[in-house]
């Protein structure tokens, strides 16, 4: 479980979006749930050895790395333009502006489309388990847990932080803070595919 948060604690692009979601109250369980699911499957393929597969392969990981960083720059752009026109979350609002399925695109976008996320789960993980041998299932079993619990404290507990984003300029830095992670993100993948 420990070996599993310390590798989706680190502030990325999907940690950012659920951080938002919770932050506006918009989706958070969907949004959560697809982000647990996801890292839970992902655990498991890298546990089954999918991580052999990318090494077999490894152009597959050259076109997640552009795709992800069309996406990343994309989000960016989005974000940057959030934090030219911030907004103020009001106490009693329960979000739900956007509509469900663009959201749970997007969540989608930001984990299948991310190569760090496959790196991470399926390559890291998967390795690290191998060497429990036939432990390897209680280790993600584990490091499921931790994401599951990572998610849902980041969704839910985001309200926590609802009084410092009753102003405007608390979205503005936080939505510069994600255009810049994203592109670094973004640049950082495309840096991975000229060393390649």
């Amino acid at each position: 479980m420990g070996f599993g948060l310390s590798l989706i604690i680190a502030i990325g692009a999907q940690n950012a979006f659920v951080l938002r979601q919770g932050l506006r109250r918009e989706h958070v369980l969907p949004v959560v749930a697809v982000c647990a699911v996801s890292d839970v499957v992902l655990i498991l393929a890298g546990i089954a050895g999918l991580g052999s597969l990318l090494d077999l392969a490894p152009w597959i990981v050259d076109v997640m790395r552009v795709g992800g960083a069309a996406f990343l720059l994309t989000y960016a752009v989005i974000a940057a333009r959030r934090a030219r026109h911030p907004a103020a979350i009001e106490a009693d609002e329960g979000g739900s502006d956007n509509a469900l399925w663009p959201v749970v695109a997007t969540c989608l976008a930001l984990t299948w489309l991310n190569p760090h996320v496959y790196l991470d789960t399926v390559v890291l993980l998967g390795s690290v388990a191998a060497t429990h041998g036939g432990d390897r299932w209680w280790f993600g079993v584990g490091a499921s847990l931790g994401s599951i619990v990572w998610f849902v404290s980041l969704g839910y507990g985001a309200r926590l932080l609802r009084p410092v984003f009753a102003r405007p300029r608390s979205w503005q830095v936080l939505d510069a803070l994600i255009a810049a992670v994203m592109v670094l993100i973004a640049l950082s993948l495309l840096r991975g595919l000229m060393d390649s």
